[in-house]
């Protein structure tokens, strides 16, 4: 298990000691980061003791991590990240780029990104000895949080809006999850989770509140530096990550997970981070826009339910990822994020809206000029398209219904 000294706060600086149980900063409300101890880390391990390990999942990064292993071989929750890189040749000459990736989080075991970060939350709530974690989700947080939770028989209460999509609440009923559905968005949801969290004792894994989610979704970021930055020449030109943003918690986990990285000397050249956003759920983008860290509160309408979010509760920590990394923001219209999940589905790949959403993004970054042929480009695919069949049928044309006659049939093919 990785040294960590205890928390700071991403806005006041403040620290605390590691033996806490705490959410946010108790002074000023800030999100808390977890403190890794780089120094011992350092001294201790060197890259290739990572990159030898035997275990393809994001376990392998273990003596990066403030947890230590849940136990649970064999089950689901030994099987989150990892996940596979496509580089499909039709969609990089389509886009016009000589380096392009697209990692598929659509294959964790609960179908979404949100397995990382559930995966540790379970395992710091197994050494805290808490009876119950709770979440609030619009649908696969609480998935992620159900399908780990069942792995290693630990209670979990899903708080998710009754307009999240059936198939996501149809996985937290089958992983067995307490499932309570809140007529409000997914903002109610999380503020009645932090208030029964605090009545009921129970442990709180709500996205930008706990700590420890942002452990998990480094992941990803050591993934992608161990699959395409090691690989990479030394002379090419920085990576670029395009990544869809809600509540802005997935894209601060990615830039906290290559300024580990960075930090013990293992990542030579910091990739630059590009946050994508809808038009109607951009309260980070309008504020990275105004070049202020003040978030104004939207009305999120977007149909990318998993990034449709009012009030952004990691916010400040998603506009400094990526203003520090030389990335930059992005808004696209839902019209085109429909279309992209066609277009990426054509290449085999099947995304829910928020996916779709990242390859967008890239595409009106190539447009603009943001992105050159020569960049090496990764996507992130934060979700299955099955999360939302809704979406992905506006997506296509509906398929024809025929007699099941061969005259029928050339009927159809005008033969």
């Amino acid at each position: 298990m990785a040294h960590y000294t205890g928390y700071k706060c991403s806005l006041c600086n403040k620290e605390y000691l590691p033996a806490s149980v705490l959410y946010t900063c108790p002074q000023c409300g800030g999100n808390l980061d977890v403190v890794i101890d780089f120094e011992h880390l350092s001294h201790k391990y060197q890259p290739e003791d990572i990159t030898s390990r035997n275990d393809f999942s994001l376990w392998r990064y273990l003596p990066l991590l403030p947890v230590d292993d849940p136990g649970g071989e064999g089950t689901p929750l030994h099987h989150a990240g990892w996940t596979p890189l496509y580089s499909p040749p039709q969609l990089k000459r389509q886009l016009g780029l000589n380096h392009f990736w697209l990692k598929d989080d659509g294959k964790n075991p609960t179908a979404s990104f949100k397995d990382r970060a559930s995966a540790v939350v379970v395992s710091r709530a197994r050494e805290i000895n808490a009876e119950v974690v709770v979440t609030a989700s619009t649908g696969n947080a609480g998935a992620a949080l159900a399908g780990m939770a069942a792995a290693i028989g630990q209670k979990a209460v899903i708080f998710a809006p009754k307009t999240a999509p059936q198939a996501k609440v149809a996985q937290l009923l089958i992983y067995g999850a307490e499932v309570i559905l809140v007529d409000g968005n997914y903002d109610a949801a999380f503020d009645v989770t932090v208030e029964a969290a605090l009545e009921f004792g129970w442990y709180c894994r709500n996205t930008g509140y706990n700590p420890f989610t942002l452990e998990g979704k480094k992941t990803a970021a050591f993934e992608i530096w161990e699959q395409i930055c090691l690989e990479l020449e030394e002379d090419s030109k920085p990576l670029c990550v395009f990544v869809s943003v809600g509540d802005g918690n997935i894209i601060s986990g990615i830039h906290k997970g290559f300024k580990d990285l960075h930090a013990l000397g293992w990542l030579k050249q910091m990739p630059r981070i590009f946050g994508v956003q809808s038009e109607k759920s951009a309260a980070i983008a309008n504020a990275y826009f105004a070049n202020t860290e003040t978030i104004i509160p939207v009305s999120a309408t977007t149909l990318a339910d998993s990034i449709s979010v009012d009030l952004p509760r990691d916010g400040i920590r998603a506009i400094r990822a990526a203003r520090e990394s030389g990335g930059a923001y992005l808004t696209v219209a839902d019209d085109d994020i429909i279309k992209g999940i066609s277009e990426l589905g054509a290449c085999g790949i099947f995304c829910e809206p928020a996916g779709s959403t990242a390859y967008v993004g890239l595409k009106k970054a190539l447009s603009t000029g943001m992105i050159f042929e020569e960049d090496p480009v990764v996507v992130i695919n934060t979700g299955n398209g099955l999360k939302d069949i809704k979406s992905a049928m506006m997506a296509v044309q509906a398929a024809p219904i025929i007699e099941p006659t061969l005259k029928s049939l050339k009927q159809h093919l005008h033969l």
